[in-house]
């Protein structure tokens, strides 16, 4: 970008911003009469609108007419200079640009106003003013001297909660001199002492110094880039809440206090907003954390509103404000801490989700207040375990035992600690740190589910249920509501319980407007999946099989077979009258090779009962029988197929990796499923039985 008046027209919202700069305390909102801030003026009469015809903000005097105008006009007046002359202009263009921080000018434009105030007088071994506010930038003629941190100077950083392996980490070093050129083309020499000491922070090509004693706190040596942004290099991969923060030392302090943090050159820099956009994919809430000076709150204010698309938030902390007390440095020089900390950010969060809680509650499950009975209907259950940072489903026809055997699992996961209870086959790793369990019911009426709560509340052993753990009927929520209510809410309940243990949806094809909608089917799960991760929990979704009964129901079904790390089936076996789990895929090795297990009811104790796992006999039989079922698709249309293309449409039919599926293809093999062609040993053809 260069400086010229359209530019700084779109950078400062059609010129609001200029004025608001300008005129401080005395311009409170759009439209609101104030006094002229040009002579004295005994009544209110100036105004700033919104010209509709031009999309601009213009001042308006009507004790006045000579001050009206645009941003431009505005600053002409304040400096005594004229938007018709053409050296004034862009003279204005540079105030504008200077004052708010903009950082428009380009290297042409930077050295034609130098020479233009020096009169051109301007000196071959000066160093122009840095691009960056605020700083200047040395012209070395020697390397840095570096050395090795003095007690002193570790005792400093380690007020802020900063150790030695931090400094390391992000590449602080001690300095002990270094010489430059200032910008009047004067040679110095600057070295460290007990009073005065010198740090660095080193980038690829450049080092910032930090002078935290002195007048002059802050340099630059090296080819300093425009794109500064310290921490970057260190982030992870995702995680929950990344600060944008005010300085080095602010990162330095946070990643210290177990947090993630990284800042840009100053907190009036211009934030790209193609970064921003990367940061959103990898975590969850992007949070500035600015000093709570004038400076650092309007700043967060700004930047809220020009990167609204990207949800920033801000947190201000509950310091005065002075010189020893405005940042998150000096936040835990105080003596706070990290829970003090996301304490904060938790009442934040509270503030911006008050109207979801308060939706939640309407839907929330009142043990001490049950439902009252309404007429009978028919329900499904949504149950799923699998591992921290992933998604499990649940499939099966109505009248398979879902239910109870989502019981099972949830009463596994509610359940005192150190006690043993019947989770029908499975094993369910136990809550011992009391992180939330949230079961989200779309299916359901509320009186049933209470009914079933009041099964799995006896399952554990328990009389009521714990407070980490929450039921909510979203029955009667729109669709369109459900996806962000849940959302927000395991949000909300991450914080509030230190994590979340488990969730349960029952009905996922109930947060859609259809099933066989591929791009919300897509971006429903995509939100899943991504949630599962940053939260670190298992996400357990209910889905029903496609009539066939072969495969998980359409473009939903489709992307959670190809997203779930493990998806379960319930069967009914009407022989023995029990349920029947057989798993369709699992994360590693072969789903076949699972053991089946099975449940069913026990008159003796009054509900249903593990049953063991079927005989090898029976788990052969499936597997047989399944691999011969894929092996007709995969032929259905081919005579031939070579051991390559086979592989690959064994690994596409049955969703394993090609380990398993040449494990398959031996399989059968020595089963006479398949065999090689006589005329190609390298390509395989379906069994040819005997006449």
């Amino acid at each position: 970008m260069s400086l010229n008046k359209d530019t700084i027209l779109n950078l400062t919202n059609g010129g609001i911003d200029v004025f608001k700069h300008f005129l401080g305390s005395k311009f409170t909102k759009i439209e609101k009469s104030f006094k002229s801030p040009f002579y004295n003026d005994k009544k209110a009469s100036c105004y700033i609108y919104l010209d509709k015809k031009s999309r601009t903000f213009k001042f308006k005097d009507f004790g006045d007419a000579e001050y009206s105008g645009d941003c431009f006009f505005f600053v002409s007046k304040v400096f005594g200079l004229s938007c018709d002359d053409k050296e004034d202009f862009i003279r204005i263009l540079e105030i504008i640009d200077q004052e708010l921080h903009l950082n428009l000018e380009d290297k042409d434009q930077k050295l034609d106003r130098i020479l233009r105030e020096n009169k051109g007088e301007v000196k071959v071994a000066a160093q122009l003013p840095s691009i960056h506010d605020g700083f200047e930038t040395a012209q070395t003629k020697m390397p840095l001297q570096a050395k090795e941190f003095t007690p002193k100077e570790i005792a400093f950083w380690a007020q802020y909660g900063i150790s030695k392996e931090i400094l390391d980490k992000y590449h602080v070093i001690s300095i002990q001199s270094f010489s430059g050129v200032g910008k009047e083309g004067k040679e110095y020499i600057l070295e460290t002492n007990d009073t005065e000491p010198i740090f660095g922070y080193q980038g690829r090509r450049y080092t910032k110094l930090y002078r935290p004693n002195s007048k002059l706190r802050f340099l630059y040596t090296g080819e300093v880039t425009e794109n500064y942004v310290f921490g970057f290099d260190q982030l992870p991969i995702r995680g929950d809440v990344l600060f944008i923060t005010g300085g080095e030392k602010d990162v330095l302090s946070l990643v210290s206090h177990g947090l993630t943090a990284i800042c840009f050159n100053s907190e009036t820099a211009n934030i790209p907003k193609n970064m921003i956009r990367g940061l959103s994919y990898r975590f969850k809430h992007i949070t500035l954390l600015y000093d709570v000076d004038d400076t650092g709150l309007a700043a967060m204010e700004k930047l809220i509103g020009s990167l609204k698309e990207y949800q920033l938030k801000s947190l201000r902390l509950p310091l005065s404000g002075e010189k020893n007390e405005k940042d998150i440095s000096d936040f835990f020089k105080m003596g706070h801490t990290q829970d003090d900390l996301m304490m904060l950010f938790r009442e934040m969060l509270d503030q911006l989700y008050e109207d979801t809680i308060a939706v939640m509650r309407s839907c929330e499950i009142d043990f001490d207040n049950p439902p009252k009975a309404p007429e009978p209907l028919l329900t499904i259950n949504d149950v799923t375990i699998g591992t921290p940072g992933n998604l499990v489903c649940i499939a099966g026809s109505e009248g398979s035992g879902k239910t109870n055997f989502l019981g099972g699992i949830l009463s596994g996961a509610i359940k005192p600690e150190g006690i043993d209870i019947d989770t029908l086959g499975t094993t369910i790793r136990e809550n011992i740190d009391e992180q939330s369990v949230i079961l989200y019911d779309t299916e359901q009426s509320e009186f049933q589910l209470y009914k079933n709560l009041t099964y799995i509340l006896k399952r554990a052993s328990l009389s009521k249920p714990p407070a980490w753990f929450k039921a909510y009927c979203l029955v009667g929520i729109s669709r369109n509501e459900r996806m962000n209510l849940i959302l927000e809410s395991m949000d909300r309940f991450f914080y509030e319980n230190g994590g979340i243990h488990m969730v349960v949806i029952d009905g996922i094809a109930d947060l859609l407007g259809a099933v066989n909608d591929e791009e919300s089917s897509v971006k429903l799960v995509e939100e899943l999946f991504r949630m599962a991760a940053i939260y670190n929990t298992v996400i357990i979704c209910v889905l029903h099989m496609a009539p066939s009964g072969m495969k998980l129901r359409g473009h939903l079904g489709s992307e959670v077979q190809r997203k779930a790390a493990g998806i379960l089936l319930i069967e009914k076996d009407e022989n023995n009258n029990s349920s029947v789990i057989k798993a369709l895929k699992v994360r590693d090795g072969s789903p076949l090779d699972v053991p089946m297990i099975q449940f069913g009811w026990s008159k003796e104790e009054g509900r249903h009962v593990y049953l063991g796992e079927k005989s090898k006999e029976d788990s052969e039989m499936r597997k047989a029988s399944e691999l011969k079922d894929a092996a007709t698709t995969i032929f259905k249309d081919k005579h031939l197929i070579t051991n390559q293309n086979l592989i690959k449409a064994v690994m596409e039919h049955l969703d394993v990796k090609e380990r398993t599926a040449r494990a398959y293809i031996k399989y059968m093999r020595e089963h006479e499923i398949i065999e090689r062609s006589s005329g190609n040993p390298q390509e395989y053809q379906l069994f040819a039985m005997p006449f």
